[in-house]
């Protein structure tokens, strides 16, 4: 099974720039997008009908904001989904989260909170992350194999970002969101990029300003996050940068 993870910063400007050719194309069995910005009942029947495919949304309470869906293969459709934690409403009414169920595993596609704006949101960026953990380990405890997807909004290490020096200072960077990621870690969850790739140098995220792309002065702020007992499962890991369309790029992952 095939699956991609994308914040396409707005999945009407994404359209027009391909992502609905690429999600019929590109073979994955579910693509998940971050940052869709969109409502269902804006959803045209090109967005929300893609032949092979079954699409899965979640929106928040702001219009215009956040949103996730799941683009799905009809082959491997999930058995139920749900849009939140069920843990604190203020974590369920921005449309960050989107879970689905499948016999092997539970797949979290999940748009976490960026922190940058001011200290209020980046508390809210790290009381989400702890509701995040406190979700999986509860879905664990019930014998269930994870798959925790999306657009993390930090990039854990140096080797993660082009220029770490100079970003000690920013949230996407702090040393407090980055002991949330190796806390998550040390709970057991696989980060399967850095895994299988330990000294690769890729990233995700480039900013629009100066050309940054370009310049390859980017962030790895995607990641696909799996249980102990995916691990062995797993084929291929990839970060897409030839996908243009977002100033984000897709992210990969193969399991048997």
């Amino acid at each position: 099974m095939k699956m991609a993870s994308f914040n396409v910063n707005g999945i009407r400007a994404a359209e027009k720039k391909g992502l609905l050719e690429w999600i019929s194309t590109s073979g994955f069995d579910i693509v998940s997008l971050q940052e869709t910005k969109i409502h269902e009942d804006q959803l045209t029947d090109s967005l929300r009908n893609i032949e092979g495919f079954t699409s899965y949304w979640t929106q928040g309470e702001k219009r215009g904001y956040s949103g996730v869906a799941n683009y799905v293969r009809n082959s491997c459709k999930p058995t139920q989904t749900a849009h939140g934690f069920g843990l604190e409403s203020r974590f369920d009414n921005e449309g960050r989260i989107l879970i689905s169920e499948f016999d092997a595993f539970t797949h979290i596609n999940i748009y976490f909170p960026n922190g940058q704006k001011d200290e209020e949101r980046l508390q809210y960026k790290l009381d989400f992350y702890d509701a995040t953990l406190e979700y999986c380990e509860s879905r664990r405890k019930e014998g269930r194999e994870l798959i925790i997807c999306g657009d993390y909004n930090t990039a854990h290490n140096e080797i993660d970002l082009a220029r770490p020096k100079a970003n000690e200072n920013t949230s996407g960077f702090l040393r407090i969101e980055r002991d949330w990621m190796d806390k998550f870690e040390h709970y057991g969850y696989i980060d399967t990029f850095r895994h299988f790739n330990p000294d690769t140098v890729k990233y995700s995220w480039w900013s629009y300003r100066a050309g940054a792309r370009g310049k390859n002065v980017g962030w790895r702020l995607d990641y696909f996050y799996i249980t102990p007992g995916l691990l062995d499962k797993v084929r291929s890991t990839a970060i897409l940068n030839d996908i243009d369309g977002s100033d984000h790029c897709p992210v990969a992952v193969e399991l048997k």
